[in-house]
């Protein structure tokens, strides 16, 4: 059955269909919310929010992105609201206050051969929430800045802002000690 067989069945309420669908996007989903819920029932509880908000707003999908990437964006937006309804409030920054570094040198995420992605995942959960997302958004998730101040409801100007202070903390907890150790 092709992917848009399944989802016209879906927008007719056909279970078994639904099924499938949720079969075969349950388990990439529940890895998109764990990146940003820590606790593994709130992230599973996120993923069965969005596929109900997805099956019951499938007849807005247009099919200009992918099925996938559309149920991600809800996935996503879905998680940020139970971490603001759990008073884990994103802080936004004033305009006035952003001053913005973006050359060609800086747009380098390198770090020592020896860093492996667990640490980068730990150096990533230990930034401070609002570097934190918008880390994940664009480093992990492939979102651009325009898209990621659609997500977080922030101007373009504090996705980039963040994302170069989020960087720079990151670049510092992964940064080798003199001895050699990193903690």
């Amino acid at each position: 059955m092709f992917q848009v067989d399944i989802i016209e069945q879906c927008k007719q309420n056909n279970r078994k269909a639904q099924l499938q669908l949720y079969n075969q996007y349950c388990d990439g989903m529940y890895i998109v919310a764990k990146r940003f819920l820590k606790d593994t029932a709130d992230a599973e509880d996120v993923v069965q929010e969005a596929f109900i908000k997805a099956f019951s707003k499938l007849h807005q999908y247009k099919a200009e992105v992918t099925f996938g990437a559309w149920l991600k964006r809800i996935v996503i937006n879905k998680s940020i609201d139970f971490l603001k309804s759990k008073k884990q409030q994103l802080v936004e920054l004033e305009e006035v206050h952003l001053k913005v570094v973006d050359n060609s040198m800086d747009n380098k995420w390198l770090v020592d051969d020896a860093i492996t992605l667990d640490d980068v995942k730990k150096a990533i959960n230990n930034l401070p929430d609002k570097y934190q997302y918008v880390v994940m958004l664009y480093l992990i998730e492939g979102y651009d800045h325009q898209e990621i101040s659609e997500i977080l409801n922030i101007t373009t100007v504090a996705s980039r802002t963040q994302l170069s202070r989020g960087k720079v903390k990151l670049l510092e907890q992964l940064k080798p000690k003199m001895n050699g150790t990193r903690y």
